[in-house]
């Protein structure tokens, strides 16, 4: 789409996130909508038979209470559940048990984004329409507690709202409350855009809807910006609606009319009592503190501390196994600030690639022998070529990679007259390649190199084997 850029774009942000408790948010139905057979956990409450009572989760509200004080949110000591009326063949009281009012939490801030507010809803069943004749639907997620999150219309550009969606999954995970994988529905992004000439005026806003991977929250705001900015500069008027975003053609497209708040019908749910926080000891701001994790904010910069890069750290953080393996390796005593980089250089890659779509595991990789590899090549007792030759290794093997380099002859060779000899060997060897180099082709040094190392199996220096080599050659 062609554009004329005098527009500011408003970004909002509403993100719901399934939680990671043991039963549903109402019932003791067991929390496991993807890994069962459909329609397994349900019972009277979530499948709405008339006169049964829903009963709050403790242990939802006790992490929406920890995602709080992790994002610095204001806590509500007064809180109630309200009823939201619509209709869908997927909820099938026709109104869904969610919050008003009364959140759990307002306000916080996560990467720079201002946060309205974020509280606790039940989460409707799975409607599946592509299983033949008619739909289906599974009950199994009817239940599930939903923690929903609105920022502020902060956000301006695409990038910043990709930022923050991923951010906010890397903090579910740490906090342990979800694992909010976008490809599985267990977290996902609707995005409120609008458009306006006017920085001290919003536009009309439309709401894309059910965003489930971070590539398309950000395509998607884009089209949608460009398209409203090309209607606006046609003459047209944007029209308040609920877009779905065509992955297939990178476009939005027309759903339905946008409901507002009115629509719903907000009550209060009269069969759930108000709940007070402050006067529950679970959901105490030092009980919350004493179950806080270190939060990424907080290992951003004690890893930029221990001379990890930026990408490095992003890559350590998004891989919670990684990052526990690092914090294992750091705490050892012999591992020093240099090879602190060297340690973070071989997870961050050769490791990573290891572990990844293969059978080994990274729980059999020792610690110990990890460092120990580490600081061996760290010392120059072997070269990278032989790091990595060893490190897959030590996935299986009981012995560690000083033993295994030992037995097969592999450390690094720094003695003089054992090198000399190979080189004076070369030499003999390549008389036409060390003609070439005295002619001043330098590329055949390089060559020379390959073939002395070659013949130590990669064992020598390779620092002393050049300076010996290119004295021999004058």
């Amino acid at each position: 789409m062609n554009v004329i850029m005098t527009y500011v774009p408003t970004i909002g942000l509403e993100v719901h996130a399934e939680l990671k408790t043991k039963s549903k948010m109402f019932c003791g139905c067991k929390n496991d909508p993807h890994n069962t057979a459909p329609n397994t956990h349900t019972c009277p409450v979530c499948l709405a038979h008339p006169g049964t009572l829903p009963v709050p989760n403790e242990q939802a509200i006790e992490m929406v209470l920890l995602f709080g004080q992790a994002v610095s949110a204001t806590v509500a000591t007064y809180s109630e559940f309200d009823r939201k009326n619509y209709f869908y063949p997927d909820i099938p009281k026709a109104y869904q048990i969610s919050q008003y009012a009364f959140p759990f939490l307002s306000g916080g801030n996560l990467k720079g984004v201002a946060l309205t507010r974020v509280h606790l809803e039940e989460d409707t069943a799975r409607s599946q329409h592509d299983k033949g004749e008619g739909s289906l639907v599974d009950f199994n997620r009817a239940g599930v507690p939903l923690m929903e999150l609105v920022t502020e219309p902060v956000i301006h550009d695409a990038k910043t709202a990709g930022d923050f969606a991923r951010e906010l999954q890397l903090l579910l995970r740490t906090l342990g409350i979800s694992d909010a994988n976008m490809e599985r529905g267990e977290m996902r992004v609707e995005a409120n855009i609008s458009v306006s000439k006017n920085p001290e005026q919003f536009g009309t806003k439309v709401e894309v809807k059910n965003l489930n991977s971070f590539r398309s929250v950000e395509a998607a705001i884009e089209f949608e910006i460009a398209r409203q900015i090309e209607l606006l500069e046609q003459g047209g008027v944007v029209s308040q609606e609920t877009r779905g975003w065509d992955e297939n053609n990178n476009r939005t497209f027309t759903q339905r009319s946008k409901e507002t708040a009115k629509d719903y019908r907000y009550f209060p749910d009269p069969d759930i009592p108000k709940i007070d926080t402050s006067k529950h000891e679970a959901f105490a701001a030092h009980r919350l503190a004493e179950k806080m994790p270190k939060l990424p904010e907080n290992k951003r910069l004690e890893y930029k501390n221990l001379g990890l890069t930026s990408e490095q750290i992003e890559v350590i953080l998004n891989q919670s196994e990684i990052d526990s393996y690092f914090a294992s390796v750091v705490q050892l005593p012999l591992c020093t600030s240099d090879v602190v980089r060297l340690v973070a250089n071989y997870l961050t890659s050769d490791v990573l690639s290891l572990t990844q779509g293969n059978d080994l595991k990274l729980e059999a990789l020792n610690p110990a022998h990890f460092l120990e590899l580490m600081i061996m090549l760290s010392e120059g007792k072997i070269n990278s070529r032989i790091a990595k030759d060893l490190l897959p290794e030590l996935f299986i093997a009981t012995d560690g990679p000083l033993a295994l380099a030992s037995a097969r002859g592999l450390l690094q060779v720094s003695d003089t007259a054992a090198i000399q000899k190979i080189i004076d060997e070369i030499i003999s060897e390549q008389v036409t390649v060390v003609a070439e180099y005295k002619a001043g082709k330098e590329a055949s040094l390089q060559y020379l190199i390959g073939q002395a190392m070659k013949k130590t199996m990669g064992t020598a220096n390779p620092a002393v084997l050049k300076e010996l080599l290119i004295q021999s050659l004058k």
